[in-house]
């Protein structure tokens, strides 16, 4: 059910489930078979904005050229939500056409003000709508009063970043983490993860080409703006990337939700885990988790121990769920050693 006058969600959101199904059998949150990554659910994202039902023959004018506060600009996305788009006014890293507050603020209107000035330094002109526009701006989602049209940001290539320095024995620049991410789907997901890395101090997120979700507005919400001030790099060919950083000293550590044996690599508790070099940490896709070539390429596996004997069908975490967990107990390793 949707609350009254909120268009209903387009695709169900991420981060549910937890049931195991069939060749789900290893990775952190096999919550549901893993599906290709189809246009579908983000379509609004990347195609030209048309009106709701009601609205047709407008959304057609504005479509073809004749003036409209809602018209979009060819290439361009909406952001929605406070943080996103507050974010990306303060960034320089999107160019911004045009921002959208509702037209009555209510108990919002400081914080819309807010978003007037920022508008105003950027040189971005401000449109006042009803909500019913900003509803069929960004096709429904929650966007607290506010969209912004801007283009979209993409994946950085791993050759743009550089190679950091990891110094001797005694630098603290030895206490590298990095979060490689192995056809992550959700956009959901994708967004609860770029959060809590960014929020726990992750150094720098990788995720693959294939098969993984696009950093799209849906991505920027769920991650409450993280994705507008945080790099998010790619690879298309993750295992020469993992083989090649293994060569250069740093700990490849993959994760698996129940604590066995997986073809020979050491499974251990992320309680028992000790950093001591650059490490990186491998997470595997919602439904079947890390692909067994991936799982070959680790030092160490690493899983999270339940509280309670567990029920079938409940043995396992969301994928982001158990990410922030895992990192949580590794990057507060960091802290203790600064103390």
């Amino acid at each position: 059910p949707t609350r009254e006058g909120q268009r209903p969600r387009l695709c169900p959101p991420g981060g549910g489930g937890g049931a195991r199904l069939p060749g789900s059998r290893w990775g952190l949150a096999p919550q549901s078979r893993a599906r290709p990554w189809h246009a579908a659910c983000e379509r609004g994202s990347r195609e030209a904005w048309s009106s709701p039902r009601g609205d047709s023959a407008k959304g057609r004018r504005r479509l073809d050229g004749e003036p409209g506060p809602t018209g979009r600009t060819r290439g361009s996305e909406i952001l929605f939500g406070i943080a996103p788009c507050s974010l990306a006014l303060s960034q320089s890293r999107r160019d911004l056409f045009r921002l959208f507050l509702k037209e009555s603020g209510g108990s919002q209107r400081l914080v819309l003000s807010e978003f007037v000035l920022q508008a105003t330094a950027r040189g971005v002109p401000v449109h006042r709508v009803k909500r019913r526009e900003l509803d069929a701006l960004c096709r429904g989602r929650v966007h607290q009063g506010v969209c912004l049209e801007a283009t979209p940001l993409h994946f950085k290539s791993l050759e743009e970043a550089e190679n950091p320095d990891l110094g001797d024995e005694e630098s603290p620049n030895r206490q590298l983490i990095w979060l490689v991410l192995e056809q992550i789907q959700d956009p959901m997901n994708l967004g609860a993860l770029l959060r809590s890395a960014y929020f726990l101090g992750v150094d720098r997120v990788v995720t693959s080409q294939r098969n993984s979700c696009p950093l799209t507005p849906t991505v920027s919400k769920a991650s409450s703006g993280a994705m507008e001030v945080f790099d998010v790099y790619s690879t298309d060919d993750l295992r020469s990337f993992l083989k090649a950083k293994a060569a250069e000293g740093w700990e490849v550590v993959g994760t698996v939700s129940k604590p066995e044996a997986v073809e020979n690599v050491p499974v251990i508790s992320c309680l028992e885990f000790r950093w001591n070099k650059p490490i990186i940490i491998v997470i595997g896709s919602e439904g079947d988790g890390l692909s067994l070539e991936t799982q070959l390429l680790c030092h160490r596996m690493l899983a999270i121990p339940p509280g309670r004997v567990l029920h079938p069908g409940i043995e396992s975490l969301n994928v982001s769920v158990a990410t922030g967990i895992l990192l949580h107990s590794i990057c507060s390793q960091k802290l203790r050693h600064r103390d």
